[in-house]
């Protein structure tokens, strides 16, 4: 069998080539298939290290084709580690491509974060023992093991040279400056100056997980959900005050829990796969156009299932789905469906009760109601689930309950700024949490 049909068609846990999501696949197999021609690849050394020392330790969903394509240029992305180790290897993406990506070098290098300069020189990073590799139009590849030794909470960037025309994938929102040199100018990959990187963007183009190698990790936890996993309102420290770059999503907090409070045996990563303004239900009647076909179980393939060393899902999601025009039986519905997948594939999953936001209808409340006691029932869905997140506590309004509490407030009623971030890693349970960890 063919290399690339034999990985594609593979276990889902095993690192490979993958492509779109399964609510895709049908109407892309016979591309992909025809794609296999092309070079593409997984971590040439994966198969003779046991898959239990890889963790995907940062995450970024791709949601959507950039506005502006790229044309003979490199980009820099910078990509915050929740947990680090001695290798490192990264996912690139073209799943919403609509033409092959060629990839013609590409390395990794430790980043202060601030800057489109590296801490040292980048170190080149391969695929199937290559240093090109084409994407084939809704794909993906895992590059090979590069040997970087990282550690929690460090920043690494991630150079890519993209050769020709090609639109990019990307993840909208990334909170902090990621580069780009100027079109026309190759490849800058090896730059450790940064001075070529004369081009921004707020966005994360391309690639979409690191994982790192360390035996000493028990697990991944997928914080997966709408905005408030997303970062939304994680810049915000009070009016005209932002810090963008700063890491201050409550993902991000729950990671520095996890370092500072759990000895290093016990400890497990947090890789973040939220995407704003989608949905747990792909049936909401209301549902826009820029976030249609992105619901929960449409991308939990490619958005959760196919990182590695997961073993629990934080799952955020429902309150867009009441103002989409979702009910409770809709919602309860996507709910058991993620959360048979989830846990048919031993993953536990962590939900969160539908939190506050201004505007919810008398029939919102009650379908959140109702949402909220599935959630509660026997503090773990009836056993639909393994635990709860009681996010809406700690965000609700004591005075206003369909309100934000206004010390975690950005002003919107939905968000929470940088406090509020804290106060929801705050409240999760290390116990709870790393209790789904391998043993």
């Amino acid at each position: 069998m063919h290399r690339f049909l034999a990985r594609t068609l593979g276990s889902a846990r095993a690192p490979r080539v993958r492509g779109v999501a399964a609510a895709l696949a049908l109407t892309l197999a016979s591309s992909v298939l025809a794609a296999s021609a092309t070079t593409a690849a997984a971590p040439a050394d994966g198969a003779d290290r046991p898959t239990g020392a890889w963790f995907t330790s940062w995450a970024a969903s791709q949601q959507n084709l950039a506005p502006t394509p790229l044309r003979d240029q490199s980009v820099r992305m910078i990509t915050h580690l929740s947990q680090g180790g001695d290798a490192v290897r990264i996912r690139v993406q073209n799943t919403f491509g609509r033409a092959p990506l060629t990839v013609d070098a590409a390395t990794v290098a430790p980043s202060s974060g601030q800057d489109a300069s590296t801490e040292g020189r980048p170190r080149p990073v391969t695929f199937d023992g290559g240093r090109r590799v084409v994407v084939p139009a809704g794909g993906e590849v895992w590059s090979d093991t590069a040997a970087l030794r990282t550690g929690a909470q460090d920043d690494v960037a991630v150079s890519l040279s993209v050769s020709g025309t090609v639109t990019p994938g990307r993840h909208e929102s990334a909170f902090r400056t990621n580069y780009l040199t100027a079109p026309g100018t190759g490849d800058h990959t090896a730059d450790a100056d940064g001075t070529a990187y004369t081009e921004s963007t707020g966005s994360t183009l391309l690639v979409s997980a690191v994982d790192v190698r360390n035996p000493r990790l028990r697990g991944s936890l997928v914080a997966y959900g709408s905005s408030v996993v997303d970062g939304t309102g994680s810049t915000n420290c009070g009016p005209d005050c932002s810090r963008p770059g700063a890491d201050l999503r409550w993902t991000d907090d729950l990671a520095r829990r996890i370092t500072s409070e759990l000895p290093a045996a016990r400890r497990v990563a947090v890789a973040n796969a939220g995407i704003g303004g989608t949905t747990s239900a792909a049936t909401c009647p209301d549902i826009g156009e820029p976030v249609r076909g992105l619901d929960a179980a449409a991308r939990l393939e490619r958005d959760v299932l196919a990182l590695h060393g997961v073993t629990g899902v934080l799952y955020y999601y429902g309150t867009n789905d009441l103002a989409a025009g979702c009910d409770a039986a809709q919602i309860l519905e996507s709910y058991r469906e993620v959360f048979r997948r989830l846990r048919a594939e031993g993953i536990k999953v962590y939900v969160t009760p539908i939190t506050p936001r201004p505007g919810y209808s008398d029939r919102n409340n009650r379908d959140r109601h109702d949402v909220g006691t599935f959630v509660a029932k026997w503090n773990n869905c009836g056993g639909t689930c393994d635990g709860v997140l009681p996010f809406d506590q700690v965000l609700r309004d004591p005075v206003r309950p369909n309100s934000i509490n206004p010390p975690y407030d950005t002003g919107d009623g939905v968000h929470a700024n940088i406090a509020g971030q804290q106060a929801l890693a705050d409240i999760v349970s290390l116990p709870m949490v790393t209790s789904s960890a391998r043993r």
